[in-house]
């Protein structure tokens, strides 16, 4: 008898700033897994060129423009996808945005402000409109979803002159975890994954640098820099029954670079 747990035909997984990089990768991978797929993104271009590219697969894609530090955008939206949609197992709080400064004297208030409402609050808004649905639905009969968080590598070493990023990352760690052991009794399963260097349009302007690539990906085990499709098989583990009983981790995916 085949094993059967990463099919996620029937199941609808949300993914915030899916239309692109990380994102996408991971959309791309559970459209080919099976899900029906729901992508937050603020352009809307992008967002209808990522539905464009998911048409092959043939499963049900919506796209919303969603600007994830707008609180009443974010509990508007969801309320429209679970309509649409008919529920949503699997939510994905990928979207994020850079911002640092040439030093932590001369990092602007306005700057650390603006990554804090996308990065931190973003995510908030985000699982918190997840729980309501994935509560209510449970208290009906219907337990069970999957909330996963993406933070980075910068939540565990020294990000300089990145103060406000890395802040975010390291904060969404004991978010997730709060939120495992208070939806448990739930079925809902909460974890975080954190990137290492990942190819994207936030890092291209490291990419082509040369001294980067020696100082830096050089020292990746794995001698490459990641890709988004690097990411598209843990989305679909988190969005699996495979995954049923794990939650509260922290799955650290950098080709090795944190231990060498």
């Amino acid at each position: 008898m085949a094993y059967k747990p990463f099919d996620l035909t029937g199941k609808v997984a949300l993914v915030t700033g899916g239309n692109g990089g990380i994102g996408f990768g991971m959309v791309e991978a559970l459209a080919q897994a099976g899900a029906d797929v729901v992508i937050w993104g603020s352009n809307a271009q992008k967002n209808a060129a990522a539905e464009q590219k998911l048409k092959p697969t043939g499963v049900r894609v919506l796209t919303q423009v969603v600007n994830v530090a707008d609180e009443a955008a974010v509990d508007a939206a969801f309320v429209e996808a679970v309509s649409k949609m008919g529920r949503v197992d699997t939510v994905i709080a990928n979207a994020g945005i850079g911002g640092g400064a040439r030093s932590f004297a001369e990092f602007p208030t306005e700057t650390y402000r603006k990554v804090l409402a996308v990065n931190l609050d973003g995510v908030f808004f985000t699982l918190r409109a997840a729980c309501r649905h994935m509560v209510e639905r449970a208290n009906q009969g219907d337990l069970g979803g999957s909330l996963v968080a993406i933070s980075s590598l910068s939540a565990l070493d020294g990000a300089a002159r990145n103060q406000a990023y890395a802040a975010t990352k390291g904060a969404l760690i004991p978010m997730i975890r709060a939120t495992a052991v208070e939806h448990a009794r739930y079925g809902v399963r909460a974890n975080v994954i954190l990137p290492g260097w990942i190819a994207t349009d936030m890092t291209a302007g490291a990419q082509d640098n040369d001294k980067f690539n020696d100082q830096v990906i050089r020292r990746v085990p794995m001698r490459r820099w990641g890709k988004p499709e690097d990411f598209g098989g843990m989305a679909v583990y988190f969005a699996s029954d495979a995954s049923s009983f794990h939650t509260g981790d922290n799955i650290l995916i950098d080709g090795g670079y944190a231990i060498f």
